[in-house]
């Protein structure tokens, strides 16, 4: 496969693969747990990028290229800004409430040190409550295993788990079989798939349990995962079957071996994008962002259902028409908005550990956008920037009435209910990736940030709107007198107070009555009270002169029908109009 070919080597009897001397690329010995990539000073050659596809003469290729989400979401953006949406009114004086907002938790939670802040990835939810289980994990095998090796197994575990990781209901809860911690939503999925892959459940191979494999997958069954995932009757988890279908479909698309080698792992990538003719080699690898993307749309294909969005009779995936977009007769590929959201989650993701480990750099990262999900969009909602039009909202009640009747189904929370296809939820993805992007000019202003000190996008979606979605909508939730979801499980030493964990407003209040014993607490204390004043005087002035969670559409911790429709649970979701493809993937 090219100069960072694996080559095969002996294997350990502990089952450990020795490949310090297997012609790998040759790296430090040591792993330094970082943030960042550890070639980010590095001096590097320019590498210039591919073009997008012509959307004229090959509109599928276009639409599944990275390039098109923001190209075309950026049309949907520019009518919001004239206040011209079909389901949505846009109060731009309340875009600087929202920027305020996001840079009061980041300052929250990162002031000064801005530069920590990690990317947006699986990694921060690996380590919910404090704790290392990345590194823990790493740290049990033996030296011999490289560092090209032990990316290998972080791919394989990050993309397992990304792929895991949708919304998995309001009553299933995971308890760690080894710290007993209980954790919840995505970063429940994630120790949980992490302890599953410590088992071996996704290896074929006894005596290597920490890998994901083609004929691992391929045994899985809708018994073992529901054992693995701790679901019982009590317990029960959303699309338990299309979990365990998708992981199958993942090991028959292994098998292509130009990407996954004879090994059939999703970690074999990693040889993939190093041998690939458009990486430089220069102080350390040079990977063009296009390649991995390409590599994923193409090698993962398989795994999408068929039956979404199609031009010339092929799947397009995450892609949806929208009617604030232009129509023509000729080209009705121009009404098309891409979202690929969940491979967009799993390139921040992937990128992660081999940025960390094997030195990797990657150019044209600035390509990947905000992730149009229900927490980075909700914020957009509950600051009152975007106000759903009251036609869409009645529509939505109705929708969510009759959803209500259904056995099993959701009453806790009344909202507006839609499927994931529907123009409402289309149009809502395609404005959050466009004031994503100018949430992150506007964040970078406020702080005061410049050049190479700026916030990336991943750093701000990490640190600051979805961090801050998700808040938001547990602080809305007080106001009405649901009941919160409280605070997250720690595993680590005590948290010097209260605002350390990220909670919601009454929390953030409390700490500022709290006796002050250390500069930390006084700075943190001050951070608090920002956000509450911000979150109290955007709540004050909504666009709609209502409390700001009388707004249509919150994002509320409880999951109900427009969370599902945002966040796509990939699997299925169950709405008014049956069981209907999500818009994740």
């Amino acid at each position: 496969m090219g100069l960072f070919s694996r080559k095969h080597g002996s294997r350990h009897a502990n089952g450990d693969q020795h490949n310090q001397n297997n012609g790998d690329v040759r790296l430090p010995a040591n792993t330094k747990r970082a943030n960042g990539n550890p070639a980010q000073n590095a001096t590097f050659p320019n590498v210039p990028l591919p073009k997008a596809p012509d959307p004229n003469l090959d509109p599928a290729g276009y639409l599944r290229s990275i390039y098109a989400v923001r190209e075309r979401s950026r049309l949907v953006l520019d009518k919001a800004k004239r206040n011209q949406l079909r389901h949505f009114t846009v109060d731009m004086s309340k875009f600087a409430d929202t920027a305020n907002y996001v840079v009061a938790i980041i300052k929250r939670d990162y002031d000064p040190d801005y530069s920590s802040i990690p990317p947006h990835g699986r990694w921060q939810h690996f380590e919910v409550g404090g704790r290392p289980r990345v590194d823990q994990l790493m740290a049990t095998w033996p030296s011999a295993v490289d560092n090209m090796e032990r990316t290998r197994r972080l791919i394989d575990l990050f993309l397992v788990s990304v792929l895991l990781d949708a919304g998995a209901g309001t009553k299933w809860q995971y308890k760690s079989k080894e710290s007993g911690k209980v954790y919840k939503r995505s970063e429940g999925l994630a120790v949980a798939s992490l302890e599953m892959f410590k088992i071996g459940l996704f290896s074929s191979r006894p005596d290597l349990t920490c890998q994901v494999d083609s004929g691992g997958l391929k045994k899985l069954t809708t018994e073992k995962m529901a054992k693995g995932l701790q679901v019982t009757v009590d317990n029960p988890i959303d699309g338990l079957e299309g979990r365990t279908n998708l992981l199958i479909r993942l090991g028959d698309a292994l098998l292509n071996q130009h990407i996954f080698g004879p090994e059939a792992r999703p970690g074999n990538m990693l040889d993939y994008l190093l041998s690939h003719p458009s990486t430089e080699v220069a102080a350390v690898p040079i990977v063009p962002l296009p390649t991995l993307w390409t590599t994923l749309m193409d090698g993962l294909s398989a795994i999408w259902p068929a039956t979404r969005t199609q031009v010339d009779g092929i799947p397009l995936g995450d892609a949806w028409p929208c009617g604030s977009m232009p129509s023509h007769p000729t080209h009705p590929w121009e009404n098309i908005v891409p979202f690929h959201k969940l491979t967009q989650w799993m390139t921040y993701s992937l990128m992660v550990p081999m940025q960390k480990l094997a030195n990797v750099h990657f150019v044209g990262t600035e390509l990947l956008t905000g992730l149009p999900e229900y927490r980075n969009g909700g914020l957009l909602v509950d600051t009152g920037l975007l106000t759903l039009k009251p036609e869409d909202a009645k529509r939505g009640l109705e929708q969510y009435q009759m959803n209500a009747t259904r056995q099993g189904q959701p009453s806790v929370e009344v909202v507006p209910l839609f499927t994931a296809d529907d123009d409402v939820i289309v149009e809502w993805r395609a404005l959050t990736v466009g004031f994503l992007d100018m949430l992150l000019d506007e964040v970078n202003l406020l702080l005061g940030l410049r050049g190479a000190g700026k916030l990336t996008l991943a750093q701000m979606l990490e640190a600051g709107t979805w961090k801050g979605g998700r808040e938001i909508a547990e602080e809305s939730s007080l106001y009405e007198g649901w009941e919160s979801p409280g605070p997250p499980a720690w595993d680590g030493p005590e948290p010097i107070d209260a605002t350390t964990w990220n909670l919601r407003f009454a929390v953030e209040l409390e700490a500022l009555t709290a006796p002050s014993s250390s500069p930390l607490q006084e700075k943190r204390r001050a951070s608090a009270a920002n956000v509450a004043e911000v979150l109290q005087r955007t709540r004050i002035s909504s666009s709609s002169g209502a409390p700001m969670s009388a707004h249509p559409l919150r994002a509320h911790p409880v999951q109900t029908g427009v969370e599902r429709s945002m966040s796509g649970s990939f699997y299925s979701a169950q709405t008014n109009a049956g069981r209907v493809a999500s818009s994740r993937g």
